[in-house]
């Protein structure tokens, strides 16, 4: 029974957009030749003035012509406040059970790259009853500026304040079960950069969203964008919302010791942490023998 009910989830891929023509053509490229059918693209466009528009439309002539037509296309242009605006928009007309978003010069891996996704969800989902399936799962993207590489900075099932302290779950290839945002709220527009960090804080590390990571490079993410170009930033922001968020009690031991967790992570990483250990444990010896104080 859960099989049949899951079998064709559709995701809705919700792509933002403002004067940037070529971008959104290499990103709406990317989303028509999925193979996978149960797609609902939500294209939110700022009112642009270059030929973002006329994209937009071949781009729905292209889908429409398509058979079967199981894929669909909902878009709109007009003014907005920002992009957390625009994404709030794409959410409130998405109609699937998870969400992606993928801006305007980000683009999907490989044709299959949802179809092997969405499988992921449904192999998992069908495990579980509809009240426990799995609400974040995400993957791996390659990250494309002046070099190339494959960020795994947040490769771990186990996700919690440590990564967040520093870091964040990455967004383009995240699958984020929708109704996640009105369980939580949708993201916070006076924010810049960090508003998809605010909502992953509030929902995983301090909510229950469940969260799963699969090896999958799901995402190629443009590195020219607003979130990288401007670190000053994405750091006064983040600073200020761990300020709001987090205890000062627990604040405050993360400011004295979360680069020894990063270098622990590191050593265990590479296999050193047993020698270590070992120092340690001598170190506690001649305390506790009264040799050193």
């Amino acid at each position: 029974m859960n099989e049949l009910k899951h079998e064709g989830m559709k995701v809705s891929i919700v792509t933002i957009n403002y004067n940037n023509a070529e971008g959104l053509r290499k990103t709406l490229a990317s989303v028509a030749e999925q193979t996978y059918e149960h797609v609902e693209h939500i294209i939110v466009d700022g009112a642009s003035t270059d030929n973002s528009v006329k994209i937009i439309k071949e781009y729905v002539r292209q889908v429409e012509s398509q058979e079967p037509r199981a894929k669909s296309v909902i878009w709109s242009s007009e003014k907005d406040k920002g992009i957390y605006n625009a994404m709030n928009k794409g959410i409130r007309k998405a109609t699937g059970e998870y969400c992606q978003f993928l801006n305007s010069g980000d683009i999907l891996a490989a044709p299959d790259v949802t179809e092997r996704m969405m499988a992921v969800l449904n192999s998992l989902n069908i495990q579980h009853s509809t009240e426990n399936v799995l609400d974040i799962l995400y993957g791996d993207m390659l990250k494309i500026g002046v070099k190339q590489y494959v960020d795994r900075s947040s490769r771990n099932d186990d996700v919690t304040l440590h990564m967040f302290y520093r870091g964040c779950l990455n967004h383009s290839p995240a699958y984020i079960k929708r109704s996640l945002f009105d369980e939580y709220g949708l993201y916070d527009e006076t924010l810049k950069i960090c508003s998809d960090w605010k909502f992953y804080m509030q929902s995983i590390v301090l909510g229950k969203a469940t969260t799963k990571h699969v090896d999958i490079v799901v995402t190629h993410f443009d590195m020219n964008g607003i979130s990288e170009t401007r670190k000053d930033i994405l750091n006064e922001e983040r600073n200020r919302l761990l300020q709001e968020l987090v205890p000062q009690g627990i604040l405050k031991d993360y400011d004295r010791y979360h680069f020894p967790m990063s270098q622990y992570d590191r050593l265990k990483r590479h296999h050193l942490w047993g020698l270590v250990w070992f120092i340690e444990r001598v170190l506690f010896k001649l305390e506790k023998w009264g040799v050193l104080r």
